[in-house]
């Protein structure tokens, strides 16, 4: 959560912070602000509540002086509300020194005690506000803003990124990472600072990943990364595998109609490069054939929808790779003293790769001797440098914050990795070969149900606009996408959706179904398991005796649905575990047409931000 940008150049830096601070506004926010320093070396300042218009509107009202060294921050608020005086960046000095903050720092309350006692007096009910004050009395103490800096960021505590500048030094940026992501983009002649790649894409595709407890300092022309006692450190270079271009609209209504239909490509790309003849090997594994032969346990760890992609990976890799796999939510996995050792391997799935509850459950299973290896989309992200290995997902930015070709994504991945598994593990079935060309044809399969359900899908929303409640059901691996389903409707439509294993229908959920209650069923293909598709066609039968107003997804020619579904979604025919990457699309298809027929932004959902940085 929050967006951070820095600049230090030759151009004019209020137009790079808006543009950065606008290309991170799907983090989540409900303030904005930022801080120059004009050609004067006078420092000035802006920062407003609610969304980035408003604080362009009062910059354009009462324009800032032109300077070429700035920072700029979005807040999603968790110390005070977010009211202009909440909002970053905060001042000390004498007004000279500026900061801004992602994250908590925990001792806040101590340090603000500390300095309360020495006279100091605070303007906002801000964490953030202890640091500047803390930094502005180092700085007085030093002169240097690097050496004040590194004092101040060894007494805080939890998880921060903090940027500052300082009027005495016109042209230097510093910020320092702990738990929160942070990384550099190297221009010609200038450089940046950002809370991931998207603030800076657009001038540079060259970047630094930055490691933990590590602070940098930034010119036009130079930059030094050190850890937090001032030993040199050598970053990690990187080249950002997408433009500008491919984190803007390009005429879609929204960024999440456009990522839906991106999915085609967001899994050709995941697929791409990983698959030999008709085996599928992935080249970042290359050299972990004794780790993948040696393991009896894998856990998966994630949270929200990286979890039921989880759900879905543990049925592939336990069919492919025949060893058992247990799926458990982040923020619960390192609280529960779970049982681990070095023969487990904790796969980790994280779209920001910088989620604080799936970092700290990584760090966790390292400390007590597992291996660990993520599944996740943002180069340079924290839980990739984290783990000792990394399945890239390839997706391209997702700006949306409800996530949609991420998820396919991180599915298709851990396809990937199951057949991968199985094949160093000697134990894939005889239906491998087609298993990988069903893979491979993945991507058609979704255009397909892109071109052919889409309108029916969103006209079929439409008529439900004024609905209140939505369940949708699911076996197999059709109980995953049951459970993301709702979620997606959640997520950005505000009204109550559950999902349910289908045979828990009976043990009480099903007490919910009252005439015209809507449910969405996923309906397994009888080609790959008659006994399971027929009890899905009881499930169905047993709710719409009670009223239920039933939509179905179901595969190509499958008749057996059609006396009991009030409307059927059809998909095309696939291979079992490939099903659920096909009979989400028209989930996703629907909360965001039901979203739009409510009028909400289908983006930026109230509440809730795209990466969470905080446990």
């Amino acid at each position: 959560m929050c967006g951070i940008v820095g600049y230090v150049g030759p151009r004019p830096s209020q137009d790079i912070l808006l543009a950065g601070l606008a290309r991170l506004e799907y983090r989540g926010y409900d303030s904005a602000g930022i801080a120059v320093i004009d050609e004067q070396g006078d420092l000035g300042m802006r920062k407003k509540a609610g969304k980035l218009a408003m604080l362009r509107d009062s910059l354009a009202e009462h324009p800032l002086a032109a300077g070429t060294t700035g920072i700029g921050h979005t807040r999603w608020a968790t110390h005070g509300g977010p009211t202009d005086v909440n909002a970053h960046p905060h001042l000390a000095d004498d007004d000279k020194l500026a900061v801004i903050h992602n994250g908590i720092i925990e001792n806040f309350n101590v340090l603000r005690d500390e300095l309360i006692s020495e006279g100091v007096t605070f303007r906002s009910e801000t964490d953030t506000e202890v640091a500047a004050a803390l930094l502005g009395r180092e700085y007085r103490a030093s002169g240097d803003l690097a050496s004040a800096f590194r004092a101040v960021v060894n007494r805080l505590e939890g998880a921060f990124t903090l940027l500052a500048m300082h009027e005495d030094q016109p042209g230097v940026v510093v910020g320092a990472r702990r738990n929160s992501p942070l990384v550099i983009g190297l221009g010609e002649g200038e450089n940046f600072l950002g809370s991931d790649v998207a603030a800076f894409v657009e001038h540079t595709r060259k970047a630094l990943a930055i490691g933990q407890d590590q602070m940098v300092t930034i010119t036009p022309s130079s930059v030094e990364v050190t850890d937090f006692d001032g030993n040199p450190v050598e970053a990690q270079p990187f080249d950002v595998s997408w433009d500008a271009a491919a984190a803007e609209k390009g005429g879609w209504p929204s960024f999440m109609a456009k990522e839906v239909a991106e999915q085609p490509d967001a899994v050709a790309n995941t697929i791409r490069g990983r698959v030999q003849g008709d085996q599928v090997v992935i080249p970042e594994l290359d050299g972990l054939d004794e780790l993948f032969i040696g393991i009896d346990r894998v856990i998966i760890t994630a949270c929200g929808t990286a979890s039921y992609a989880a759900l879905v990976g543990k049925y592939a890799i336990e069919q492919w790779a025949r060893v058992p796999v247990d799926v458990e939510l982040a923020h619960e996995f390192r609280y529960r003293d779970p049982v681990i050792g070095d023969k487990t391997l904790v796969i980790s799935i994280s779209q920001s790769g910088e989620t604080m509850d799936t970092l700290m459950a990584v760090k966790y299973a390292r400390e007590r001797g597992a291996r660990t290896l993520s599944v996740c989309n943002t180069q340079g992200a924290t839980i990739p440098r984290e783990s000792d290995a990394v399945v890239y997902t390839h997706a391209g930015p997702e700006v949306a914050v409800a996530s949609t070709k991420a998820f396919s994504a991180q599915i298709t991945a851990l396809l990937l990795l199951g057949l991968h598994m199985g094949r160093v593990r000697g134990s894939l079935p005889d239906s491998a070969a087609s298993d990988v060309a069903e893979l491979q044809a993945l991507p058609e399969k979704i255009a397909q149900v892109l071109a052919e359900e889409q309108e029916h899908v969103a006209q079929l929303a439409g008529w439900m606009a004024d609905t209140r409640s939505v369940l949708f059901l699911g076996r197999h691996v059709g109980y995953p996408i049951a459970l993301e389903g709702a979620l997606k409707l959640k997520e950005i439509s505000y009204i109550h959706a559950e999902g349910f294993a289908a045979g828990e229908l009976k043990h009480g959920p099903i007490a919910l179904i009252e005439p015209g209650q809507p449910v969405f069923v996923i309906v397994p293909s009888p080609r790959h398991s008659a006994l399971v598709h027929s009890k899905v066609v009881s499930n169905i039968q047993e709710i719409r005796a009670r009223g239920a107003r039933v939509i179905v997804i179901a595969e190509e020619g499958d008749a057996a649905v059609l006396p009991f579904a009030d409307e059927v979604i059809r998909i095309p025919l696939t291979g079992a575990m490939f099903e659920p990457v096909l009979a989400v699309v028209p989930l996703q298809i629907f909360a965001m047409a039901l979203a739009t027929a409510k009028g909400l932004d289908v983006d930026q959902p109230r509440n809730l931000a795209k990466s969470v940085t905080v446990e």
